[in-house]
């Protein structure tokens, strides 16, 4: 007889969006902006004090259409 066990894991990628129309792209105020509001939700999300360093790979930063979207994952386990 098999033996095995399941499990259903919920995952939430959160994002911020800036703006970065071409020709000139985004600003770097607007950048920073989305990034300390980004570093602060993943350090409630994941428990991480503030002092202590994020991981390097704790946000994504990835090119869309007219924008550059800032993220992270979190996942859950159904109970």
């Amino acid at each position: 007889m098999a033996s095995f066990t399941a499990r259903t894991i919920t995952s939430t990628r959160r994002e911020w969006i800036v703006p970065a129309a071409e020709p000139w792209g985004a600003c770097i105020g607007d950048i920073n902006d989305a990034s300390v509001v980004a570093c602060r939700a993943y350090r409630e999300a994941h428990g991480v004090p503030e002092g202590k360093s994020l991981p390097d790979d704790a946000l994504r930063f990835r090119i869309a259409d007219d924008a550059i979207v800032i993220s992270f994952t979190t996942e859950e386990s159904a109970r």
